[in-house]
């Protein structure tokens, strides 16, 4: 009966406040890791982001003729990095929205005693060392990537289409916000979601199955990194360097296979975003690519986007992973264990 009284309620307080202070800190830290991987990797891969869009655009260049091109303005080297403000904007806080929700839906479907029952969650007892974020069963893993990549895709569209614009060779945009009063003014603001439907289709099965391959990619290279896997072993926690490898290791392995598969979705969309007044949707554009340009050149900018994709999401999830797991050890080393 005390719990009703002033000091039981005064103990539901600190617990609720605590709890709340938990959220939120733990929200911030996938917020952070997310924003930071994602502009680290949009400001030291842009000339490979750059070169795709110029290849995609037209569907008659080369890569050749693309470098030479950027190569003869007056700052060759920096025009390489041409719509990095944009890309960086669109790249962090992207990143940084996806994994925050990916990692709110992950941890629900984890915790959920009917998506258990259902076969959501890894009912494998092996744990996968190199990653300290929840073990879902392949279609959770592809579901909560989709839904979250998506989410996050829609509200970064705006800056999507600047992005896009900024790289090609078809708009002399000097600055963002001269960017946007360009597509209000023309299109209106419908022309801030261009192309829309190719990017859904585009993103939420790259994410889905990116995920679904890079965590199970990361499970069979966390068993072969222990030669002998016994008990005792497979309960000791991996050395940072060990996890680092293997999750850069399956980033690369994911990332290529993922956008091998989705990189028609990817041509497309840049041409609507490109010439909206020319491709009208994402059925549309796909006819009139293959009427004009064959079929080939829904793979335009495919090596590209590969390489690029494989090194951005390898380096972004293996850095995302690496500051999670450092601030859930300092949370714990302040808080105790039972803190996260």
């Amino acid at each position: 009966m005390s719990n009703g009284g002033p000091a039981g309620k005064s103990s539901t307080c600190q617990y609720s406040l605590k709890l709340a202070l938990k959220i939120l800190t733990l929200v911030a830290f996938h917020f952070v890791a997310g924003l930071g991987s994602g502009v680290l990797s949009a400001v030291l891969l842009q000339p490979a982001d750059l070169l795709k869009t110029r290849l995609q655009q037209s569907g008659h260049g080369s890569l050749l003729a693309s470098i030479r091109e950027i190569s003869k303005s007056s700052n060759s080297i920096l025009s390489f990095w041409r719509g990095t403000l944009p890309s960086a904007l669109r790249t962090g806080f992207g990143s940084a929205i996806y994994f925050t929700t990916l990692n709110a839906l992950r941890q629900n479907v984890a915790r959920s005693n009917l998506l258990r029952s259902l076969g959501a969650t890894d009912k494998n007892g092996i744990p996968s060392h190199s990653s300290s974020l929840p073990k879902l069963s392949n279609l959770a893993n592809l579901t909560t990537g989709a839904i979250a990549r998506a989410g996050a895709g829609f509200i970064l569209m705006p800056m999507t289409v600047i992005k896009v614009r900024y790289e090609s060779n078809l708009y002399s945009y000097k600055s963002i916000v001269g960017a946007g009063r360009d597509i209000v003014r023309t299109e209106g603001l419908k022309g801030f979601f261009s192309g829309f439907g190719a990017t859904a289709i585009r993103d939420a099965p790259y994410a889905g199955l990116y995920v679904l391959f890079y965590e199970q990619s990361k499970k069979r290279l966390s068993l072969l990194s222990h030669k002998v896997p016994t008990a005792g072993e497979l309960a000791a926690s991996m050395k940072g360097s060990t996890s680092a490898s293997i999750n850069f290791g399956s980033g690369i392995l994911a990332a290529g296979l993922a956008t091998a598969i989705t990189n028609p979705f990817d041509a497309i969309k840049t041409r609507i975003q490109l010439q909206p007044k020319k491709y009208h949707n994402m059925l549309h554009a796909g006819k009139k690519i293959i009427h004009e340009d064959g079929f080939k050149a829904l793979f335009d900018g495919l090596s590209l986007r590969m390489g690029r994709k494989a090194i951005s999401s390898a380096l972004a999830w293996t850095l995302y992973e690496e500051l999670i797991r450092r601030a859930e050890r300092a949370w714990v080393h302040t808080h105790g264990e039972n803190a996260l």
